[in-house]
């Protein structure tokens, strides 16, 4: 990072979320946030899922750290502009498509500005969404639902496709 600080993903980290849940540290980093896609995750790793969720909001909208924690990685990956946050408890949160406004290695707190919605994320059913996801640390096929984050906040309402008759 640019201060120096190396982050090491191989130290064990816990793996209860019992210590991710009733947490009032997160909220939903985007605004309205309704969920226009929910967490799949794949029976197997190394099949497709969905890990993560997809928040409804407006093009160029502010992203916002959901938590506190240091940036892990602002950049491109796959050609998508993605921020990942580290956070306390090992595991990560990430956000795309965001155009950065922060760098790896800045401490950022709940409701930081990181970043402007930025282009099309693939499969988002409205005009603009932030796929949100989080990970432990050191598990690159230990997904979470983003979800439990928000504790006992209120979750967001689950948007549905209309059917049509």
């Amino acid at each position: 990072t640019a201060d120096g600080e190396v982050f090491d993903e191989t130290d064990p980290a816990p793996r209860s979320t019992e210590s991710l849940t009733g947490s009032e540290d997160f909220d939903l980093p985007v605004a309205p946030g309704a969920v226009v896609r929910g967490y799949s995750p794949p029976p197997q790793p190394w099949l497709p899922g969905h890990r993560g969720v997809d928040l409804a909001a407006t093009p160029s909208a502010e992203v916002r750290a959901a938590g506190p924690g240091r940036v892990a990685f602002a950049g491109m990956v796959a050609g998508r502009p993605v921020v990942s946050i580290e956070h306390e408890g090992g595991f990560r949160t990430t956000y795309e498509p965001v155009r950065s406004a922060v760098m790896a290695g800045d401490t950022v707190e709940r409701g930081r500005l990181i970043g402007h919605v930025f282009g099309i994320h693939p499969g988002c059913e409205v005009a603009a969404c932030v796929h949100w996801g989080a990970r432990w640390s050191n598990d690159p096929d230990g997904y979470l639902d983003p979800l439990t984050l928000l504790g006992a906040k209120l979750r967001p309402i689950v948007l549905k496709p209309v059917e049509s008759a």
